[in-house]
């Protein structure tokens, strides 16, 4: 296989300093930019955005953790035994998150967001605004359990 070499374009500032499950809204969050490589113009146009989606490392996951196979999410017994890409936990290949936030302000080369669900210090890969056009076409459906594991995700 290719090996992909990224270098980060900024970083997450976020009140979460470890990475724990759930209550993700609690959090304050900004990804400021690396000043080395984009000045604000980077940002001109984001705010005209309700949400951008946020691609980041987890680079703070043990690699002795990394899963690939299947497993019960987060070991719950109680739900199905699916694989790694069943899911969404941090434990992943090459430990890239996304998620979509809300963008609340930017300030020069800070983009400050609500409901991103990465630690202090993630680099970040890329950010995207959200476009309705690109969210999924059709139907959606998922099983019992990822809504079940989700319920206290993001609240308090």
């Amino acid at each position: 296989m290719k090996k992909i070499i990224l270098r980060s374009i900024g970083t997450v500032h976020s009140s979460r300093k470890k990475a724990e499950d759930d209550n993700w809204d609690n959090e304050t969050v900004y990804v400021e930019l690396d000043g080395a490589q984009f000045s604000a113009e980077a940002l001109a146009g984001i705010s005209d955005f309700s949400h951008v989606e946020i691609l980041f490392h987890m680079d703070q996951v043990d690699p002795s953790k990394i899963e690939k196979t299947a497993r019960h999410p987060r070991n719950n017994t109680e739900w199905p035994k699916v694989g790694i890409f069943a899911q969404r936990a941090k434990n992943r290949p090459n430990q890239i998150g996304t998620t979509v936030c809300k963008v609340l302000k930017v300030e020069g080369t800070k983009l400050h967001v609500e409901g991103l669900d990465a630690i202090d210090g993630s680099p970040v890969l890329d950010i995207k605004p959200w476009v309705t056009e690109f969210a999924p076409r059709g139907s959606v459906y998922q099983p019992k359990w990822i809504s079940e594991l989700m319920r206290q995700y993001w609240r308090s």
